[in-house]
């Protein structure tokens, strides 16, 4: 069962949303209760009050890991679909913050437990993990930028809301390492590249009135999709 937690602040405006564009505010909306389920879910609330078991944090980190592999080969796929070199350059930057900064995030907390990297690169793919991964590559094998970029945001600007929210929010240390990483500047920073990547691609693609254009519902739906899986992922984290 996922818990959520606050509901009423969720109604409130989020802070970062003008700052990630237009588009992905108006994707966010159109989730619905899916986003809501996703950024408030027992597992975030859990990393906010510091009482999700380290267990249970380290076997989603060991996932969290694998996914990122397979999301880092997504974004590089940005660089093929792109058309612009500003666009791969965001896509590129991209790639970087996750290889060279987000996964040794993960590396350095598993060491410090005992997990070496040989085994956390060696962990068994999760279904649900599985599920959501090929998802945005297929997202983007069968589509094109705007395709790709909409089963990409979920993760990357969901963890930035997130982020945000847990900084303000968290009353505990547990998990202010985690919590710190998403919430701070260089973070929102590349989650401020990844929203102008998706409003410029949009415009781009679709025209300034992007919403009037027959695939808005579409991408849209796909923005939903990956955001029910990421749902899922945190799921999977509560259960080993």
């Amino acid at each position: 069962m996922n818990t959520v937690d606050h509901v009423g602040a969720f109604d409130r405006p989020f802070s970062p949303a003008a700052g990630y564009g237009r588009g992905f505010a108006l994707m966010r909306d159109a989730a619905g209760d899916a986003w809501r389920r996703y950024t408030r879910h027992a597992f975030v609330e859990g990393l906010k009050d510091g009482t999700l078991p380290r267990e249970t944090f380290l076997h989603y980190l060991r996932q969290d890991y694998v996914f990122l592999i397979h999301f880092s080969r997504a974004w590089a796929l940005a660089v093929v679909k792109s058309e612009t070199h500003a666009e791969m350059l965001t896509a590129v930057g991209t790639v970087n913050a996750l290889v060279a900064e987000e996964m040794q995030l993960h590396v350095g907390i598993c060491e410090a437990a005992g997990i070496s990297q040989e085994d956390l690169f060696a962990t068994p793919e999760r279904a649900e993990n599985l599920a959501y991964t090929r998802f945005v590559l297929e997202a983007g094998y069968s589509g094109d930028l705007l395709d790709l970029l909409a089963a990409l945001a979920p993760c990357v600007l969901g963890y930035g809301e997130i982020g945000v929210r847990l900084g303000a929010e968290s009353g505990s240390d547990t998990y202010r390492g985690w919590i710190n990483t998403y919430a701070g500047e260089e973070y929102q920073a590349a989650c401020r590249a990844v929203g102008g990547l998706l409003d410029s691609a949009l415009t781009r693609r679709l025209g300034a009135d992007f919403v009037a254009s027959p695939r808005w519902e579409r991408l849209c739906r796909t923005f939903r999709t990956a955001t029910e899986l990421e749902v899922n992922f945190w799921q999977m984290g509560l259960t080993p």
